[in-house]
C-alpha cells in the first residue's frame, strides 16, 4: 500500500486508519501529514506560508488547544459551503430555464474543485506538474464564459 493509494482511498471519502501491525500504534496522523507534505513539496500549494508559520507557531503557544477545533469548524464550513452551493445549482428552480445555465453550473462545479483543491471526494485527473498550468486555463476559461453569461443576460 503506497500513500498514492491511501491519498486516492482519502479522496473517494473513505475513512482510514494506519495501524503498526508489530507494536499496535496508530499511525495515522503520521501518514496524513506525509501525503500532505508530498503534496506541497511538489508545487501543489494549498497551505499558505503564513497559515504554515501560524500552524509552527500555536504549537509553541497555549493557541494549541483551539487550533484543532478551529480547523476543524473551518473546514466544516468550506464543505457545508461547498454542499450547499452545488445542492442549489442542482435544485429545480427557475434559473433552469434561464440560457447558459448549464454552462454556468459547469463554471461553478470547476470553480469550487480549484478552490478545493479536490476535496469533498473529486479526483484530479491531471499529473501534478501540469495543474497550475490547468488551473490558469480554467480560470481565463470561466472568465471568458462569464463575459458571454453576462453579455447574454444583459440583452434578456
Amino acid at each position: 500500500m503506497t500513500l498514492d493509494d491511501i491519498a486516492g482511498f482519502i479522496r473517494d471519502g473513505r475513512e482510514v486508519q494506519i495501524i503498526d501491525l508489530k507494536s499496535g500504534d496508530d499511525l495515522t496522523r503520521q501518514y496524513l501529514l506525509q501525503i500532505i507534505a508530498e503534496h506541497e513539496s511538489r508545487g501543489e500549494n494549498v497551505l499558505p506560508v503564513d497559515v504554515l508559520t501560524d500552524l509552527v507557531r500555536s504549537y509553541a503557544s497555549q493557541a494549541t488547544s483551539i487550533v484543532p477545533q478551529f480547523l476543524a469548524a473551518s473546514f466544516e464550513m468550506l464543505r457545508d459551503g461547498q454542499s450547499k452551493a452545488m445542492e442549489n445549482l442542482t435544485v429545480v428552480n427557475p434559473m433552469t430555464a434561464m440560457p447558459g445555465f448549464e454552462m454556468m453550473k459547469a463554471q461553478q462545479e470547476a470553480f469550487m474543485k480549484a478552490m478545493t483543491g479536490g476535496l469533498a471526494g473529486s479526483t484530479p485527473t491531471s499529473r501534478p506538474d501540469s495543474r497550475a498550468n490547468e488551473s490558469a486555463d480554467d480560470l481565463n476559461d470561466i472568465k471568458s464564459q462569464l463575459a458571454e453569461l453576462q453579455e447574454k443576460l444583459s440583452k434578456l
